[in-house]
């Protein structure tokens, strides 16, 4: 079943996470799921356009990150109490697992999501089928955050100061980011991120300047996707060669979008190798 609004579950810290929950697989056999988690600024609605596509095979979730989207962020209150670094965040997503009562997932983690899911499949490792990546960096850079503070102090600053639209439209404006020239696309992709609070963004934009995966990444043994962008301001093709390098037995699909975000210009090209590299998966378990 489809809905606008989806769903919410509530973590033991108090933290709200909302997400979509999809799936037309047939009902009387137990799917395998997917857990698509998105990148920085964007939420789970951003993937609509996979649902069609993934649905019919898998259960389909996609969750809103912490202070993206309706999902909650530390208030003031709780800002003195809320632990804001990758162990809490992996945390929140073992626990949204365990009240769904699903005890492994295939995690898909877009642009910085791949890096929370490189550290998840080190840590969780038993509650992840397999691990996808889109566009992800292993870290944020200072010309990185730089680039993201658009001549304010810093990138946190930019977002409380720019406010969640003005932050999106200054990076809109940054060739390699937005892959879409539809302007019809760029007002909705405006909008969508605006649905964020310009504080919810800054407290995430501070805890993925602290964020680094490279430690994690000769860890990593669940089955690893890789989806390269060839023209990403963000990341590029050597250093998605490089966490192939690190990770034994890892797939690396170079693809040529305009930009960044692959998951929309080149969405069926991914899609494929998603699905290939989970078929094959599915193959080699009941083979």
């Amino acid at each position: 079943m489809v809905s606008s609004e989806g769903k919410y579950i509530t973590h033991p810290n108090g933290q709200i996470s909302h997400y979509f929950d999809d799936d037309f697989t047939d009902p009387w056999k137990e799917s395998p799921v997917i857990l698509i988690q998105h990148g920085f600024a964007r939420h789970a609605a951003f993937w609509y356009h996979w649902v069609p596509v993934l649905s019919r095979q898998y259960r389909v979730i996609r969750r809103d990150a912490r202070g993206h989207g309706r999902s909650s962020y530390p208030d003031k209150e709780s800002a003195s109490t809320y632990k804001y670094d990758a162990e809490t965040i992996c945390a929140e997503i073992v626990d949204m697992l365990d009240q769904l009562k699903l005890t492994k997932v295939h995690f898909l983690g877009e642009s910085t999501s791949g890096m929370i899911g490189e550290i998840l499949a080190v840590k969780y490792p038993n509650r992840l089928h397999s691990l996808t990546i889109c566009s992800s960096p292993t870290y944020l850079p200072p010309a990185a955050t730089e680039l993201f503070a658009f001549g304010h102090r810093d990138w946190p600053t930019a977002c409380r100061r720019l406010g969640a639209r003005g932050w999106a439209e200054k990076l809109s404006k940054v060739p390699g980011t937005v892959s879409v020239p539809d302007p019809a696309y760029l007002q909705w992709w405006t909008d969508q991120i605006s649905l964020s609070s310009a504080e919810g963004l800054a407290g995430y934009a501070e805890f993925l300047c602290t964020l680094d995966a490279r430690p994690f990444l000769g860890r990593i043994k669940v089955p690893m996707l890789i989806l390269a962008p060839a023209n990403s301001a963000a990341t590029t093709v050597e250093e998605q060669k490089s966490i192939q390098m690190q990770v034994e037995g890892a797939r690396l699909e170079v693809i040529q979008g305009k930009g960044h975000e692959i998951y929309v210009d080149m969405a069926e090209e991914c899609q494929k190798a998603v699905l290939s590299f989970l078929g094959d998966l599915s193959g080699s378990r009941t083979g």
